[in-house]
């Protein structure tokens, strides 16, 4: 049955709203010493949103033109976002971690005429070789170099234009966005990928509220939720839930701050909070870690209660009634443990959604046992992110749930998840060599991952279709399946990478979490000393290497593990072994740590 979608484009929707709501809290930023959020209105939102699109037609901004924003997530995000839509034009994202070359060459190639950038430093990332097209650079914070080739001016200066603007011309934006059609260019973002340089994919209005109404019928956001929006908002995953915010209503609170999420849970409180895996390993290996170094009998109720979730959970995953002695048992569970890990993250949630990268399903089985089961979803940023997710209330872990909307599905005779439908991209910008070999003939999407649906339309994704490891001996295997496998046995892991192309067997090489394994090294010999110090020690190796023993006892024979490297560091998105929105990039690793991994293979001829 086709999804109706009411709204011919994200500033139609966006304006409907704030006529609907306009007293209603919309979006939040942190005050200045964290101590509580500070609301915006929908009315307010309205008035600032509509003053930097009148602003940015001042200086030339016209009809589908590109506006680059090159910034953290942050209110002023949203603020620009929604300001360059209601201009007519469509938003280039950057991700703030971005090397200066790439990120000119993503400001360049997108025909950007405008950057809006966080601070001088961000937009210094330009100063190499300014894109031809680039005619002014907004900046959010700090102060514009009057001497600066293009011209800058201040996000305010912006807003107080544009507001000058309106005055004289009241309807100037609405004129604008009763033009936007559907089929109408939104967003370019740019692919990190995995070789060369990143590919822009272009989505339409139509696509984006598509997702905001498939978010919505699924019961993924609801009007009375309170959102803490802390996703990178250069990224689809972020995109899409900002679209679904304005579709339903609900408040969000938005603070891009990840070393501060933990700690501002408890002073968000929200019901609703979506992220990558790596949040909720941490989240584990937090709850993991402290219960076995308490020991004695904190340590053993945690085991207990775990098990008693696990079982309970077990029999909901079976479509079983769950038996009034366990749910005793479990009632006595979630009071002496699970409670406090809920409190950790507020005490109110309703919903946790994963996204962006696989969720290991040992770890999506013990959210669940303490009573926070997490919706696991699937898309891609060129199907606008939101694709399949699990509904709250029919979650099977160890699935991405079922198609959102009227999405069509179908899987390739090799195993390859395709997909057709409204969020589906119209094509990589300036490539139509790549965006022809991205669909098939009857006009699917060829997503590269494998999967299988089951009967009642539940996905499950086993790995990519380029990260298919192939053994020498010819046998294949799903890197993602053995390093979710580890990271939920071993609650120290920050990364694991499975490695074996062409080789004769499988390695491994592991990164330890830093607040996980100095809990783990306290009261010991290496308590107090470096992370390099304590990662590289024999009794880490010793740790590790026992994991893998049961690592290696739940797989078949050639997936096994023979040897593992710990690494002196963790992966980083900076050296290039990882995506902005935490995908492991399997050629940056294997290129930057080379000499380990031949270091693991060495003599392998010798023993054949």
């Amino acid at each position: 049955m086709a999804l109706e979608v009411p709204y011919r484009s994200i500033p139609d929707m966006f304006l409907r709203r704030v006529a609907a709501s306009p007293d209603r809290e919309a979006f939040a930023h942190p005050n200045a010493d964290d101590s509580a959020p500070v609301w915006l209105t929908w009315e307010t939102v309205g008035q600032r949103a509509k003053a930097i699109a009148a602003g940015l037609r001042g200086l030339g901004v016209g009809h589908e033109d590109r506006v680059a924003i090159l910034a953290n997530t942050r209110l002023e995000w949203v603020l620009a976002d929604l300001g360059i839509l209601c201009a007519g034009a469509a938003t280039t994202t950057v991700y703030p971690t971005t090397e200066p070359e790439d990120a000119t060459y993503i400001v360049a190639d997108s025909g950007s005429r405008v950057l809006i950038a966080e601070n001088p430093t961000q937009a210094g990332k330009m100063a190499g070789a300014v894109p031809a097209g680039l005619t002014h650079v907004v900046l959010i914070d700090g102060t514009p170099d009057p001497a600066a080739t293009p011209p800058q001016l201040s996000l305010a200066d912006l807003e107080d234009r544009g507001a000058q603007a309106l005055a004289a011309e009241p309807d100037l934006v609405d004129k604008i966005v009763a033009e936007i059609e559907p089929d109408h260019l939104a967003t370019l973002i740019y692919t990190s990928g995995t070789t060369g340089r990143p590919k822009g994919v272009e989505l339409l209005h139509r696509g984006w509220c598509w997702e905001a109404v498939a978010q919505a019928e699924l019961g993924l956001l609801r009007e009375e939720d309170l959102q803490y929006l802390w996703l990178p908002l250069s990224h689809s995953f972020g995109k899409t839930l900002l679209c679904g915010v304005i579709h339903v209503g609900l408040p969000t609170y938005v603070d891009g701050r990840v070393d501060k999420l933990v700690e501002l849970l408890s002073v968000v409180r929200p019901t609703l909070m979506c992220g990558a895996p790596r949040v909720y390993e941490k989240v584990y290996n937090k709850s993991v870690t402290t219960a076995q170094s308490a020991g004695g009998a904190k340590a053993k109720i945690f085991a207990w209660a775990v098990r008693t979730g696990k079982e309970k959970v077990a029999l909901e995953q079976a479509g079983k009634p769950v038996p009034g002695s366990l749910q005793l048992r479990y009632r006595i569970a979630e009071k002496l443990v699970f409670s406090k890990l809920q409190a950790r993250l507020g005490g109110r949630i309703r919903v946790l959604v994963s996204g962006a990268a696989p969720l290991s399903k040992e770890i999506g089985e013990f959210f669940a046992a303490a009573n926070l089961p997490i919706s696991e979803g699937y898309g891609l940023t060129e199907t606008s992110a939101g694709n399949f997710v699990n509904r709250a209330e029919a979650i099977r872990i160890g699935t991405v749930g079922q198609a959102m909307g009227d999405l069509e599905c179908k899987i390739d005779s090799d195993g390859e998840v395709l997909l057709r439908g409204a969020p589906v991209m119209r094509g990589y910008h300036n490539l139509p060599a790549e965006t022809a070999a991205a669909f098939t003939e009857d006009g699917y999407f060829r997503t590269g991952d494998i999967g299988e649906l089951d009967a009642d339309g539940y996905l499950k994704i086993t790995d990519r279709k380029k990260d298919l490891v192939k053994t020498s001996g010819g046998k294949y295997i799903a890197p993602s399946h053995i390093e979710g496998v580890f990271k939920a046995l071993c609650p120290y892991t920050s990364q694991a990478v499975v490695i074996g192309q062409a080789r004769n067997y499988c390695t491994m090489l592991v990164t330890l979490d830093p607040d996980a394994i100095t809990a783990w090294a306290a009261g010991g010999p290496l308590a107090g000393r470096p992370y390099t110090e304590i990662v590289t020690s024999a009794e880490a190796a010793a740790m590790v290497d026992d994991y893998v023993k049961q690592l290696n006892a739940k797989l078949n024979r050639w997936e096994t593990v023979k040897k593992v490297t710990i690494l002196p560091r963790d992966l980083t998105i900076e050296d290039g072994e990882m995506t902005p929105s935490l995908k492991i990039k399997r050629r940056g690793v294997e290129t930057n740590f080379a000499a380990e991994i031949d270091k693991m293979y060495e003599g392998t001829l010798a023993e054949l």
